[in-house]
């Protein structure tokens, strides 16, 4: 579906990601159909007289995936199908090149490369010693769940790999800010600790593991998630993995744990977006920047893809509430 231009005709294999039943303003119903590949989402009613009204109403399954053979037509209601013959998904399609993967939002960048590269910035911008134990080994610890995971259920990088891609980018942010900051005010006292930096941009979702469970969709929001939330979950899981270093004899000391944990509960900086405290150091108030930047320039440049406004001007109707600005008349 996603190769496919305006008003060419084919095959293909997408997920149902939505199924709403709504009312046209005569009182009848109809249901609103979202179905989704790696690289589109398609949103159209179909309407409660077409041929497809029943199956759409007592077979169709969100979360299911099914094959298509669709008209693909870019209107100015956004992208739509015109459905010809639809089928659920069998075991013999995985010959035809069927995966679930294929219809699932993947970030663009290699997941292992984007591991690796973490890896290497906790050694490269951590001393050797428990600090730089403790961010590797809850990395490599969850390693195989970090390489698929999602950042969020929607907003920002809410796509598989997008926990990695986020992160990088806001370790990668954290380091450099420090590192300047660092130079510029050297008589700063205490002085900035551009390890801890390096370390709150690591771990300051790692939370998220706990607050997130892997869909078809995407990602929703488990018990604890919806209770407690990624902030105080990834305070946890720190404070958990430097209980069991301790005891393995390489303590880490109170002071930097103490600003770690305030990197991760603080990184969001308001109780309306989940944390208790605002930034109250220099290490926090550099990773809750490099945070914002990346997951606003990521819905951003999603804004831009996905809009279809005619004019310099995208519409507001996004997750930024606001008009992005994409030249031309």
């Amino acid at each position: 579906m996603a190769e496919m231009a305006s008003g060419e005709e084919g095959d293909f294999f997408a997920l149902l990601a939505d199924k709403q039943t709504l009312l046209t303003k005569e009182g009848k119903p109809y249901y609103r159909v979202t179905f989704r590949d790696a690289g589109r989402d398609c949103s159209f009613p179909i309407w409660g007289d077409a041929p497809l009204a029943d199956a759409c109403r007592d077979d169709w399954k969100v979360g299911d995936f099914y094959k298509l053979r669709a008209l693909y037509r870019e209107t100015n209601y956004g992208p739509q199908l015109d459905i010809r013959k639809i089928r659920p998904v069998e075991e013999s399609d995985t010959a035809d090149g069927f995966s679930p993967q294929m219809c699932q939002p993947a970030s663009r960048f290699n997941p292992e490369e984007m591991f690796d590269d973490l890896i290497a910035l906790a050694e490269e911008g951590i001393e050797e010693g428990p600090l730089q134990t403790l961010v590797v080994g809850l990395m490599t610890e969850h390693r195989d769940t970090l390489l698929s995971w999602p950042a969020a259920k929607r907003n920002h990088h809410a796509f598989a790999g997008g926990y990695l891609e986020h992160v990088r980018n806001v370790a990668r942010h954290a380091y450099y800010l420090a590192q300047r900051y660092a130079e510029l005010y050297p008589d700063m006292s205490p002085p900035l600790r551009v390890d801890v930096a390096v370390a709150g941009g690591i771990l300051h979702d790692i939370g998220k593991l706990r607050e997130l469970y892997a869909t078809a969709m995407g990602a929703d929001y488990t018990a604890s998630g919806s209770l407690i939330g990624h902030i105080l979950q990834g305070r946890d899981m720190v404070r958990e993995a430097a209980a069991a270093q301790a005891i393995a004899g390489e303590p880490l000391d109170e002071e930097t744990l103490l600003r770690l944990e305030h990197v991760i509960v603080s990184h969001q900086r308001l109780p309306e977006w989940g944390s208790p405290k605002p930034p109250m150091t220099p290490e926090a108030l550099i990773v809750h920047f490099a945070d914002d930047c990346d997951a606003k320039y990521q819905m951003m440049l999603t804004i831009l893809d996905d809009d279809t406004a005619a004019g310099p001007l995208t519409g507001r109707r996004n997750v930024l509430g606001q008009a992005v600005y994409r030249g031309g008349e």
